[in-house]
């Protein structure tokens, strides 16, 4: 199994995942939001990458031994899907969020074949609406999908509840409760900011930020 207060820890430390309750995200959703999530910034640490690499081959290999081959989301989760692949040895895919407009016209790009077993790698899981979609075409291409492995997920119900509905398994290298409580121990935030962090996650869409 994953570290996942490591995993949380090294995102935190290089600010792939900033912490900031008194002056908001805006998500492209239009949601505010007192965190920001962006694990693009790991790719620039070359230990940290090499770290997080380690974790996720650790899932793929402990958790979905069948996966015949590996998926990656585009775009965050091209690299990370890419460097485990190598590493495990492992055919690989991408997939678009919609079809190529020019040349073949591909979404997925890679060889497959029919019926292989595929697992999915995300590079963040919010709400699982626009990963479940990947899941979907994927299936439409006649692969078996396994599940989804991510760097890092919210944990929103909605997500928790469209994964069951999708029949896919699903799991995270980390995790917000693992982060929230790590930033609390280490000092990183105070008691009116973890309270502030925990209201936003129960009703998001409606957070404005303002107590």
């Amino acid at each position: 199994m994953t570290n996942e207060k490591a995993v949380a820890e090294k995102l935190l430390q290089v600010n792939a995942v900033r912490l900031n309750p008194n002056e908001p995200f805006t998500w492209a959703s239009g949601w505010k939001s007192p965190i920001y999530c962006d694990n693009r910034k790991v790719l620039g640490y070359p230990y940290v990458r090499d770290f997080i690499k380690s974790e996720l081959c650790n899932v793929i290999f402990q958790e979905f031994p069948d996966a015949e081959c590996l998926a990656g989301v585009a775009t965050a989760g091209i690299p990370w899907g890419a460097m485990a692949a190598d590493q495990l040895k492992l055919p690989y895919i991408y997939v678009r969020p919609k079809p190529k407009e020019h040349g073949l016209g591909n979404q997925i790009e890679g060889h497959y074949e029919p019926g292989q077993r595929v697992l999915v790698i995300e590079d963040l899981i919010s709400t699982g609406k626009s990963s479940l979609q990947v899941v979907d075409v994927v299936r439409a291409a006649g692969l078996h999908v396994e599940g989804m492995v991510s760097l890092f997920t919210y944990g929103f119900p909605q997500a928790t509840d469209a994964f069951a509905a999708k029949d896919v398994r699903f799991m995270s290298l980390t995790n917000y409760e693992q982060l929230v409580k790590l930033a609390v121990d280490k000092g990183w935030i105070n008691a009116d900011m973890e309270n502030t962090l925990l209201k936003w996650r129960q009703d998001p869409a409606h957070w404005t930020g303002i107590e």
